[in-house]
């Protein structure tokens, strides 16, 4: 595979770039598309390997109200929402709780609290925590997404900057489920918006724009529909038209 090729990066090397305070760009692409704008930048990055393992499952479980607050405040385009989830990385056997603002600056500050394990609920402990770093009210949150990819993260060679690959992605509630082979979404991030990005540099070069995209509100407006999605139309029909393209090739 294209990703065998790239020279790596540990984790440790990799704090360095951790970015938790960042601007986000993001693209949507089918598996292919991604795998030919990787075999263009293997001079421009190198890749995270953990134990040897380059491509990492995540599990992750949302939170919301039961009226869907933090859905309907990106739906309506808010410029200062949050999202709340408590995700595991599974090949690390690392978790953590995390909040991510987005703030009216379009910048992204993540807090996070690592846990023994996913947390399906809010506890007294994580409470304290999102009580610091989440601005409503905390006792309201309930769990209402799981969501499962595989990602790989590449590291610039060049400037602070980080490249999330995500693939497989699943969506989950109950009995409810929806999964999307062949769809990836790129995330590139950065102190501040550069074009300099080899990333970038790639996805114009290919035609790909950018797009503001959500996999939570993706998975939580497929698995409830009742839920208000008009303004998300734009990003729906770009992912059923990319299916429908996508051969569902995978990295190996």
């Amino acid at each position: 595979s294209v990703i065998n090729t790239y020279a790596p990066i540990s984790l440790s090397e990799m704090a360095d770039v951790a970015l938790l305070n960042r601007i986000d760009t993001k693209y949507v692409m089918t598996t292919n598309t991604l795998l030919t704008a990787l075999s263009q930048l293997q001079n421009d990055y190198r890749v995270l390997e953990v134990d040897g393992i380059r491509l990492n499952h995540y599990q992750t479980l949302y939170f919301d109200t039961a009226d869907f607050d933090l859905y309907y405040r990106h739906h309506a385009g808010a410029a200062d929402r949050y999202k709340v989830r408590s995700r595991a990385y599974v090949e690390s056997d690392l978790s953590f709780l995390e909040v991510k603002h987005k703030t009216n600056k379009k910048r992204t500050i993540k807090s996070r609290l690592q846990t023994e394990r996913m947390q399906t609920m809010v506890s007294q402990e994580t409470a304290v925590f999102l009580q610091h770093h989440y601005p409503y009210e905390v006792a309201e949150l309930l769990p209402v997404l799981w969501n499962n990819f595989t990602r790989i993260t590449l590291v610039s060679s060049h400037r602070p900057e980080r490249l999330t690959l995500d693939m497989d992605l699943a969506f989950a509630q109950g009995q409810r489920q929806v999964a999307l082979p062949g769809l990836a979404i790129a995330e590139v991030k950065q102190e501040g918006y550069s074009t300099r990005s080899d990333f970038i540099q790639q996805m114009r070069a290919s035609g790909v724009r950018q797009t503001s995209f959500s996999k939570y509100c993706l998975g939580a407006s497929a698995l409830y529909p009742h839920l208000k999605q008009n303004n998300f139309k734009q990003n729906y029909l770009l992912v059923q038209k990319l299916m429908q393209g996508a051969s569902h090739d995978r990295i190996h």
